[in-house]
């Protein structure tokens, strides 16, 4: 069974939309295994002081479970299943280590859109993903 991992995007809700349309289409056609990401931003050791033990990595999952939430909607109104992950640190690695670890086939992160102009300099996060994917060849990088 194909294994597919979509990133949700909180900040672009139309790309994540367009991903998890892409997984819903691809296991109308054969059954996958769709796991869902957010990836929470690790915080500086000056904010994390300000925070009681085990209290940040609390306020950490709750967001990744809320921005899950619109991705989980969509699978569920078209009826297929799906894990959901929560992680902390930084997108790009993270996403290919939560893919490499999960053994996914396929990224799927949809369409960026124009409205970044960091990566222009960096390149968009697929763009990372793919770079740090792309030596192995077992993963797909789907989207822009």
């Amino acid at each position: 069974m194909r294994k597919v991992l979509i990133p949700v995007d909180p900040t672009n809700a139309a790309r994540t939309r367009a991903a998890v349309a892409e997984a819903i289409s691809i296991n109308g056609k054969e059954p996958v295994a769709v796991h869902l990401l957010s990836v929470q931003l690790a915080v500086s050791g000056h904010v994390a002081m300000f925070f009681g033990s085990g209290e940040l990595q609390q306020l950490q999952l709750k967001a990744g479970a809320d921005d899950l939430l619109p991705a989980r909607a969509q699978l569920d109104a078209a009826g297929v299943r799906y894990t959901t992950v929560v992680r902390v640190g930084r997108s790009a690695e993270t996403i290919a280590r939560v893919a490499h670890e999960l053994e996914c086939d396929r990224i799927l992160m949809g369409q960026a859109g124009t409205g970044n102009p960091g990566a222009k300099v960096f390149g968009s996060l697929s763009q990372q993903v793919r770079h740090i994917v792309g030596g192995t060849g077992d993963c797909q990088v789907i989207g822009s």
